[in-house]
């Protein structure tokens, strides 16, 4: 199995639980890591223009990494996962 399918087996039981266990639309919090760069969380933020999301940073201890907590009202399991595979092209994300 690639990381594509990976990835892939991912989402869909992302989406299974999702809609399992929430009801629609709904808040949702996401949770990335990328390296302590303005340039890196600018692009997340952009994901995220035209949403109520609030966005909150946190610098690691060394300053190497930066947290970004977004919690926002989406309006389905397909639109949260949506929003992961747009912030996936930042490079050196991880999600959380």
């Amino acid at each position: 199995m690639d990381s594509n399918e990976k990835s892939e087996a991912f989402y869909d039981r992302l989406r299974d639980q999702l809609k399992e266990d929430t009801q629609w639309p709904a808040p949702y919090l996401y949770k990335f890591i990328v390296p302590a760069a303005e340039e890196k969380i600018a692009e997340i933020r952009a994901v995220f223009d035209g949403t109520d999301a609030k966005i909150n940073t946190r610098d690691s201890s060394k300053g190497t990494y930066t947290s970004v907590s977004i919690k926002v009202t989406m309006d389905s399991p397909d639109a949260v996962i949506e929003k992961y595979l747009e912030v996936s092209k930042v490079e050196g994300v991880i999600s959380l």
